[in-house]
């Protein structure tokens, strides 16, 4: 029902910045909650942050706060991540995904219906 598309991954170096973009196409994208992950080498996929159909409400993983940025433009299908004073542990590929919910839910797997292929993220001196 629906296709997610990240973009905007890179090496940067640690205290830079990235922003990463999610288009989502497909039927009623504003009705789904989306969510970024990410998945090291050798770690499991974890949650990074969550933003509700309509952009009112958002959630960030611990490590993430204060750091990171989540924001939507339903006009334009697009959700955006910003990540500002990059470290070297947030060297990952990142991937956006549709919960099934309006709401953020939090970041368990098998709540999302759709994820996009991934971009990666490099963080290095």
């Amino acid at each position: 029902q629906l296709q997610l598309v990240e973009s905007g991954g890179g090496s940067v170096q640690p205290g830079g910045s990235l922003r990463l973009s999610c288009a989502v196409s497909g039927f009623g994208p504003e009705h789904f909650a989306i969510g970024w992950f990410r998945q090291a080498p050798g770690k499991e996929r974890e949650g990074v942050a969550c933003i509700s159909g309509r952009g009112d409400s958002r959630n960030f993983a611990g490590s993430a706060k204060g750091r990171f940025t989540i924001s939507r433009d339903n006009a334009k299908n697009t959700v955006s991540l910003q990540m500002n004073a990059l470290e070297p542990d947030d060297t990952a590929v990142y991937y956006c995904a549709a919960d099934g919910d309006y709401h953020c839910r939090g970041y368990i797997l098998s709540d999302y219906d759709y994820w996009g292929q991934g971009t990666q993220v490099t963080v290095s001196s």
